[in-house]
């Protein structure tokens, strides 16, 4: 089943000459795929045969350039796609599709009574999934930004309900301001190296941000000596371009801030999988938007540098 099945538009209808050109492309690009969902006029339901009840989800209406730059008032395909592994792996359920040489183990994404963070959160999917099925506790970040708050704070409140929950419970799921890299903070103070589990979805597109996010990334995940499991799930989409993002998972970066990548490969909206690659040659829009790289990323350091 394709990954954008399980979302629908909410909301009035729109006589947009452009939403209507929008809506053919499909018909018109049988490849296209759409990968950022929804806008401030209509909010998202996001309905899992293995929910009890369809999840509304809120979308920000940035009143700033600087919050609309970040692009956290959409939800993204590679949180989609962590949303599934999380369910698939806590579940015990299978993965759609992935061909005989499948790279991803759903079993390796479960958040069963796991500490996790969610870093760049948006609409916090990943994170609402983690809460109702299973996670010991979740915290969702973003930044620092009043409105892409406040937004991520209403998607927690309307879903973390036990009615949501397919077992009727639910882990505590707070919500943070945090800006990558910047680690002398209260609230990076207090969960320094607390989590099992870091969330990372469509936060690859800023090159120049890279340096920060594995920083963050080592800061909050538990050292070895009290979590030698401890894993960092990244995901994320090509639509930007390979050249933008391959940068994060350069092996002297990451090993700058103790990280290693453990395993790498990507996976396209229909769930076909292949390995990474560094270079493909011309990857024209329409094909990018259909693929999403996986990272797992490991600690290499027991204690992360500030």
């Amino acid at each position: 089943m394709a990954l954008t099945s399980r979302i629908s538009l909410q909301g009035p209808p729109t006589y947009d000459p452009e939403d209507y050109l929008c809506s053919s492309l499909g018909v018109i690009f049988p490849d296209d795929v759409t990968n950022q969902h929804g806008d401030a006029e209509h909010s998202l339901l996001y309905t899992s045969p293995h929910l009890p009840r369809p999840l509304p989800i809120a979308l920000a209406n940035p009143d700033h350039e600087s919050d609309r730059s970040l692009f956290s008032h959409y939800l993204w395909n590679s949180s989609l796609l962590l949303a599934e592994f999380v369910e698939a792996g806590t579940l015990g359920l299978p993965l759609d599709v992935g061909g005989p040489d499948r790279l991803a183990k759903p079993a390796d994404f479960d958040v069963a009574g796991l500490d996790c963070l969610e870093l760049g959160a948006g609409t916090a999917l990943p994170s609402l999934m983690a809460a109702l099925l299973g996670a010991k506790s979740m915290v969702a970040t973003d930044y620092p930004s009043a409105t892409v708050l406040e937004t991520l704070s209403r998607n927690v409140a309307a879903n973390t309900k036990p009615e949501c929950s397919p077992s009727g419970t639910v882990a505590p799921l707070i919500t943070g301001a945090h800006a990558w890299g910047e680690l002398d903070t209260p609230f990076a103070a207090q969960h320094r190296s607390r989590f099992d589990r870091v969330f990372v979805c469509d936060c690859l597109w800023m090159p120049w941000q890279h340096a920060n996010l594995h920083r963050s990334i080592a800061w909050f995940l538990k050292d070895r000596e009290s979590s030698p499991s401890a894993r960092a799930w990244i995901v994320g989409g090509f639509h930007t371009g390979r050249a933008k993002m391959s940068g994060f998972f350069d092996d002297a970066a990451l090993a700058a801030a103790g990280l290693k990548a453990e395993s790498l490969w990507e996976r396209d909206c229909d769930g076909v999988e292949r390995a990474w690659a560094w270079d493909r040659g011309h990857e024209d829009v329409s094909e990018r938007k259909r693929w999403l790289v996986v990272g797992v990323l490991r600690r290499l350091t027991s204690s992360p540098r500030a």
